[in-house]
């Protein structure tokens, strides 16, 4: 399955914002340094769809706001 994301990184909390079909807005607390704010998105996603993190890949936008990620179920 492959969502297309809108990260907002250095948010008072994590947290699904707007799911649509295909689409995701989330808040995620960590900052967008060092890689911090996609390993918390990867955990997030990996949580809500009863996966493990290693089938969770952010396929594009890894320096960027917009990304695609698939979830290997």
């Amino acid at each position: 399955m492959d969502i297309l994301i809108h990260a907002i990184p250095n948010s008072k909390q994590t947290e699904i914002v707007e799911e649509k079909t295909g689409f995701m807005k989330i808040k995620i607390h960590s900052p967008a340094k060092e890689g911090k704010a996609n390993k918390e998105l990867v955990e997030l996603l990996a949580k809500k769809y009863q996966v493990s993190k290693s089938q969770v890949e952010i396929l594009k936008g890894l320096t960027g706001k917009t990304k695609l990620v698939r979830i290997y179920q």
